[in-house]
């Protein structure tokens, strides 16, 4: 059983182990889920604070500091996601179409089809 599922192990992508190997086998997207898990929590924490800001519900120092940091953990996300797209940290894997591209020299552009009237 052990020698099961350290060969399983062995078959599963580890993304975050992988990019301190400087390998990137499942091609994760780190750019874009950056920026909209950061995106995604910063509107959380701002539904969440609409309540004590607005209604008047939930006005404890703690909740408030707590929205406060949610946003600060959504903004990191998102300031992360943003460096790492600009500055292009992403490498070039099935995801990108290289092929298009380059441009293929050897490939001939299709015959245009001609209809025939009967």
């Amino acid at each position: 059983l052990a020698q099961v599922f350290a060969q399983a192990l062995q078959r599963t992508p580890r993304c975050l182990s992988s990019i301190f190997l400087g390998e990137m086998p499942c091609e994760c997207q780190w750019g874009l889920s950056s920026l909209f898990v950061g995106a995604f929590v910063i509107l959380a924490a701002g539904v969440f604070t609409f309540f004590p800001a607005f209604l008047g519900l939930f006005d404890y120092p703690w909740y408030i500091a707590l929205c406060w940091l949610w946003f600060g953990i959504g903004l990191f996300f998102f300031v992360i996601g943003c460096l790492f797209e600009l500055m292009g940290c992403q490498k070039a894997g099935r995801w990108h179409n290289a092929k298009a591209r380059e441009g293929d020299e050897d490939s001939v552009a299709p015959t245009p089809y001609i209809m025939i009237n009967a």
